[in-house]
């Protein structure tokens, strides 16, 4: 974790660095970790150099590092983000003011793209990126339940076999983006082979890319959205 000391604004403040941003955090919001840049740097290699009106979803955006991240460093990126709960949402919406990307993007609260209803976002995204659940509800309950004593279930919690909101998002991410687009999301150690067969069931995809990390373990997908024609 990344800690530097706020020098202005709210005294006492501890800001958590993240890309290079630097973002408010709280007791209910996932603390962003160093492997989730490994999901921001891809996102941002696919956007570089593309046409200047730039849109982009970033769904489970906790704290909204991923998005902001995109804005800060993609000028012409226009971000919608979401998440489900009060203290998120907020938590986000401080760091867009914080890091002066208010007017590029925007925080909605919902469960996943119902966060959008009403938005008119169908069929206009070039990117969905996304850092979801992704531990299984008994290793919360069992190895990795440290994870849950100071950062709320909810950002961990990812269904029987850790995959519950991949399949979702792999489903539904489909419907808002351009025909070319791009998915792009994290994932657990040892689920790359669980997710590339999600993505070839929903036959909205071309084949996944994986990025690894350091120690060469796959930990974010790629796939290009299939053009229907």
């Amino acid at each position: 974790m990344h800690i530097v000391e706020n020098s202005g604004g709210k005294s006492g403040i501890a800001l958590h660095r993240f890309m290079d941003i630097e973002l408010e955090l709280g007791p209910d919001v996932l603390v962003p970790r160093e492997e989730t840049e490994i999901l921001g740097r891809a996102a941002i290699g696919i956007l570089n150099g593309r046409e200047p009106d730039i849109r982009v979803i970033d769904m489970c955006c906790g704290s909204g590092n991923l998005g902001l991240a995109i804005a800060s460093k993609v000028p012409g990126a226009r971000v919608w983000s979401a998440d489900l709960t009060d203290s998120t949402v907020a938590t986000a919406r401080r760091n867009a003011d914080r890091l002066g990307v208010a007017d590029r993007v925007t925080i909605a609260q919902g469960d996943l793209f119902g966060a959008f209803d009403g938005l008119d976002l169908a069929g206009s995204m070039d990117l969905v990126v996304c850092n979801p659940p992704y531990i299984s509800s008994a290793r919360l309950e069992g190895d990795r339940s440290e994870l849950l004593a100071s950062e709320p279930r909810e950002a961990f919690d990812g269904g029987p076999y850790g995959l519950s909101i991949h399949q979702r998002l792999i489903r539904d991410a489909a419907a808002f983006l351009k025909p070319g687009g791009w998915l792009a999301f994290e994932f657990g150690e040892g689920q790359d082979r669980q997710v590339a067969a999600l993505l070839a069931r929903a036959r909205a995809y071309a084949p996944a890319e994986f990025v690894a990390d350091a120690a060469k373990t796959p930990r974010v997908a790629i796939a290009r959205k299939l053009d229907p024609a």
